[in-house]
């Protein structure tokens, strides 16, 4: 998820460049929207992590 933020990132950042601010204001804002949903995914397994104990180590 966080690829296709930067990919929409990239995308606006060409399409300001070029004139296009229509184009960029709104890929823009899909890689921000991205971006959070994409923390908040992170935030919530990081703390999931911790909760069950982190990944078990097995003696074999």
């Amino acid at each position: 998820m966080l690829k296709w933020a930067l990919v929409f990132l990239i995308v606006a950042i060409v399409a300001a460049v070029l004139g296009f601010g229509w184009l960029a204001s709104t890929a823009g804002s899909i890689a921000q929207i991205l971006f959070y949903i994409f923390i908040a995914l992170f935030v919530i397994s990081f703390i999931v992590g911790l909760l069950r104990g982190g990944p078990k180590q097995r003696l074999t």
